[in-house]
């Protein structure tokens, strides 16, 4: 059973290793999630610096899904937003492991980061994620609602073209 865990800044830091290692890990598997072939953890850390600075800055929610200590899984919520969009937050970069996949890590993440957003006083989330990807489905079977898709939006990690579907979920 995976634990999941909201992270603070200095819990960030101490996990980009094995946020990278995921991070790289599905970009290995053909993840569309902006980063190109070939991805090792190496490549990743820079993104996760980033990524804890606005931890630290109470911009973005990162929450981790972890298993004997070992990074699994992970999502991230934008909850700081231009002045007219308060209620709004961005779901961002949901990745599990591949040999971790249905498990219902993602499952519990996404159930994770609604909760908090809600708590925080967001009422809607939106999201994108690869068209005809598994992702996809997952959102879908999660109660979000599909917006549309804009095609070659974005590209695979060999470098194809990737449609990507928007999605949003009222929430609180």
């Amino acid at each position: 059973m995976s634990e999941i865990r909201l992270l603070d800044h200095s819990e960030t830091l101490a996990r980009i290793g094995g946020l990278a290692e995921v991070l790289a890990d599905c970009v290995t598997d053909g993840a569309s999630v902006g980063f190109m072939a070939p991805c090792g953890p190496a490549d990743a850390v820079p993104f996760w610096q980033g990524v804890a600075a606005a931890v630290g800055e109470d911009a973005t929610l990162l929450f981790a899904a972890e298993r004997a200590g070992r990074v699994v899984g992970t999502v991230q919520v934008g909850i700081r937003q231009m002045p007219n969009q308060p209620h709004r937050a961005d779901v961002k970069k949901l990745l599990v492991r591949a040999s971790e996949r249905g498990r219902g890590i993602a499952r519990a993440l996404m159930a994770a980061a609604e909760a908090e957003a809600a708590r925080r006083g967001k009422t809607l989330l939106v999201l994108d994620t690869a068209t005809g990807s598994p992702a996809e489905t997952v959102y879908q079977r999660l109660g979000w609602q599909r917006a549309g898709v804009i095609p070659d939006y974005a590209l695979y990690p060999d470098g194809r073209y990737c449609a990507t579907t928007f999605f949003y979920k009222r929430i609180g």
